[in-house]
């Protein structure tokens, strides 16, 4: 359109001279002012309806890329929770948080605005060269010679890119990890008085990935200009090479101007290869650390989904494991029996092995040589969901998340009702203690539950994990921070609730409120002692010293 009117107004201008001095000018004038604003209003026309459809496509591939990023948010953070324990002892928090978020965003970037000036890009191309090889081949030739420098930087800059990202995406997880564990520990900083140090282990780390990020910038901040640089060439060339084919008649003015415009609708697309080039190199190195996680399959897995009540009767069958990320063996060939409703206690000095036990009970691990049966099944065997559902575990490390208090101890049992919960956190005495909180059930603790102590929180984990009614109960060491009027009461509710349960406990104590129909001693992952209270009294080993230097503190304490 834009050629018709430029050569149009050059050729009437002439006319509109040799007319002069007659009354027909002013018609001739009128008539090309006339025609001149049915171009234009063509022109705006076009560029009305060119937005439109930039509109309906940025509608389409800009809010299927959110759609689609969406997705992969619930799958990745579905497949972290199906990975097993092993798996978070390998890799620290930060880079999960790294690889769900920041990786995520650059993987958007490609499957929207990238995919998207992508196909502007090849849409333009093929038009606008389509129609400057219909007016002049060997002024398109000459108009494009540039491109082939710009293909060859494009490669270079491409595979800098690629490296200058992974680097920045490895460092922002370092970064993310390091911020991480200064929060959550902030209680160690702050006691230790270390938040100087910190502050400048952080800033050396920020600087690291500043000098990495400034370096991928220094590349984008060379190649941009040259993009520029090179399409401007092509406007000198097209407007030089133009010039001598309107002096020879093989085309018209209109024609240079037609170029000049189609170099210049090329300018962005040109210019944008350098940016989704930038975009696609970052998406790759982030997909590619994206994979990395997807692709790892979890050690534990549900063999079948069959819900159904456990017996409880549990057998270790010289049960025997390594950890595998650290190599240590916390079980040597371990065997014990323990029938339905029955009650162990598990006793043994600190990295003896007694939580390992529980872990292996819940397959948080699976044995390395032996086998656990539960109710005459190999547990390996059993739908996991299940197992898990029906045991109810209270770990040594207690975790409370950033809810309320109701919340967390409705964890184990979602469907629970006020009035349950209430209960089950007057049979783990903790219900005074809550009701003197700001808002009582109501109040939202901190993060791992930073806001109580460690009695409130181990007391909040038992009634968490007596509310879903399990058919086996694991409590490790879960009374360590609780006063003895506390640990009496807790003790009570016990005799009756594990009444007809199989259960399990370990401890540091000798709980001489609850009976034991068996008790092991495990030191250094062997079983050294094995009996009733009575037996082991009479064995007069481990088990004897620690009742009887336990009994001489208890009366220190009574006195």
């Amino acid at each position: 359109m834009i050629r018709h009117a430029m050569d149009l107004v050059i050729e009437n201008v002439g006319l509109y001279q040799l007319y002069s001095g007659f009354d027909n000018q002013a018609e001739l004038f009128a008539l090309l002012g006339e025609t001149l604003l049915f171009f234009g209003g063509l022109v705006l026309l076009f560029a009305l309806l060119m937005g439109v459809f930039m509109f309906f496509m940025r509608q389409t591939i800009i809010v299927m890329s959110r759609l689609i990023e969406y997705d992969l948010r619930k799958e990745m953070f579905a497949h972290y929770e199906r990975l097993s324990l092993s798996f978070y002892k390998r890799n620290n928090t930060g880079d999960l948080m790294a690889r769900i978020t920041e990786d995520m965003s650059k993987v958007r970037m490609y499957l929207g605005p990238a995919v998207l000036y992508g196909i502007n890009l090849v849409s333009l191309f093929v038009l606008v060269i389509y129609s400057m090889l219909s007016v002049s081949v060997e002024l398109t030739i000459y108009s494009l010679l540039p491109l082939p420098f710009l293909s060859i930087s494009i490669y270079y800059v491409s595979n800098m890119i690629n490296k200058r990202s992974e680097k920045i995406q490895e460092q922002l997880a370092t970064l993310n990890s390091t911020a991480q564990e200064v929060y959550s520990g902030i209680r160690v900083v702050k006691s230790y008085v270390q938040e100087e140090p910190m502050n400048r282990f952080f800033k050396q780390q920020s600087n690291n990935y500043l000098d990495k990020s400034m370096e991928l910038v220094r590349v984008n901040a060379f190649f941009f200009p040259l993009m520029v640089l090179l399409i401007g060439a092509s406007t000198v060339i097209t407007v030089y090479i133009g010039g001598l084919q309107v002096a020879k008649g093989n085309i018209t003015p209109g024609n240079i101007a037609e170029f000049v415009i189609y170099i210049n609708m090329l300018t962005w697309p040109v210019t944008a290869i350098g940016w989704i080039a930038s975009i696609i190199q970052q998406a790759s190195a982030s997909q590619k650390r994206i994979n990395e996680f997807l692709n790892t399959e979890p050690e534990i897995t549900n063999p079948i989904t069959q819900p159904k009540a456990l017996g409880g009767h549990i057998l270790f069958d010289d049960v025997s494991f390594v950890y595998p990320d650290s190599g240590t063996k916390a079980l040597d060939h371990v065997s014990f029996e323990l029938k339905s409703g029955q009650r162990m206690a598990i006793i043994g000095k600190t990295g003896s092995g007694k939580t390992t036990i529980a872990d292996l009970l819940v397959r948080m691990y699976d044995v390395t040589d032996g086998s656990i049966k539960l109710d005459q099944c190999d547990i390996r065997t059993l739908d996991l969901e299940n197992l898990r559902e029906k045991i109810g575990y209270v770990p040594q490390d207690v975790f409370l998340f950033s809810d309320t208090v109701a919340q967390n101890i409705a964890f184990g049992a979602q469907d629970a009702t006020m009035d349950t919960i209430k209960q089950y956190a007057k049979y783990a005495s903790v219900y005074q203690d809550i009701t003197e909180l700001s808002d009582g059930f109501d109040t939202l603790v901190g993060e791992r539950g930073v806001t109580l102590s460690g009695g409130q929180k181990q007391r909040i984990s038992i009634a968490r994990s007596m509310i879903k009614r399990p058919d086996i109960i694991i409590l490790d060491d879960c009374l360590s921070a609780v006063d003895t009027t506390t640990e009496q009461q807790i003790l009570s509710f016990m005799n009756e609730e594990l009444k007809d349960k199989t259960s399990i406990i370990i401890t540091h104590r000798i709980y001489s409120l609850l009976k034991f129909d068996k008790i092991i001693v495990l030191d250094d992952g062997v079983i050294t002692e094995n009996g009733t209270h009575e037996e082991l009294i009479a064995q007069k080993g481990f088990y004897f010293d620690l009742f009887e230097k336990q009994k001489i503190e208890d009366e220190e304490i009574n006195f």
